[in-house]
């Protein structure tokens, strides 16, 4: 009687499953260098001078962080239509972004029992914001824009405020600027914003 061979499949499940395990951990560690690319062209865009120097923004640690919180909201808004992998990115940016503002946090000396009551409370702000000029730049309302800007970035001295339409001008303009990117330049964390003076 002859004997038919044993099925493979017992050994080679393991093998399949210990394959699938490092493509996703190279994956992963390729996202990684993506996302530390992306993020800093986004904290640069946020950083640069005209914002503060000629725009209103005032050049404080509140005023960078709101800063780098619009910048980061016109980047969600452009990766909502992105492919999978877009969209991956821009949510490891999300967290890159809470855990950087976590470290600030804690190295301003506020401690660890408030840290977790900080971040909610500026997290709640953050996608406050997102909320507020997603509304504006959809309607393509610079002067909506303005006004939620000066409310966001001088919530103590709304009156006395600097005008914000040159910062809200930019901004539409820099949303205008990332969306006519091809998908291949998000998906590699190329995406960088325009020079502020150059929306002037």
């Amino acid at each position: 009687m002859q004997h038919g061979r044993a099925s493979p499949c017992p050994f080679n499940q393991p093998k399949l499953g210990v394959m699938m395990i490092f493509g996703l951990f190279r994956k992963k560690n390729a996202n990684q260098r993506i996302v530390e690319r992306q993020y800093a062209h986004l904290t640069a865009a946020a950083r640069q001078p005209h914002l503060y120097e000629s725009l209103g923004v005032p050049d404080t640690v509140m005023g960078r962080l709101e800063m780098l919180s619009a910048v980061l909201i016109l980047y969600f808004r452009r990766t909502r239509v992105s492919g999978r992998s877009g969209q991956e990115i821009a949510q490891q940016i999300v967290d890159a972004f809470f855990q950087d503002v976590d470290h600030s946090i804690r190295e301003l000396g506020i401690s660890d029992v408030g840290v977790p009551k900080r971040m909610k409370k500026l997290a709640g702000r953050f996608y406050g914001r997102l909320e507020s000029y997603a509304t504006a730049l959809d309607a393509s309302d610079e002067e909506a824009l303005a006004q939620a800007l000066k409310r966001n970035i001088y919530p103590d001295d709304i009156e006395s405020a600097p005008d914000m339409q040159g910062l809200a001008h930019y901004l539409s303009a820099a949303e205008a600027h990332l969306a006519a990117l091809d998908e291949f330049v998000i998906e590699t964390g190329d995406a960088q914003l325009p020079p502020a003076g150059a929306a002037a």
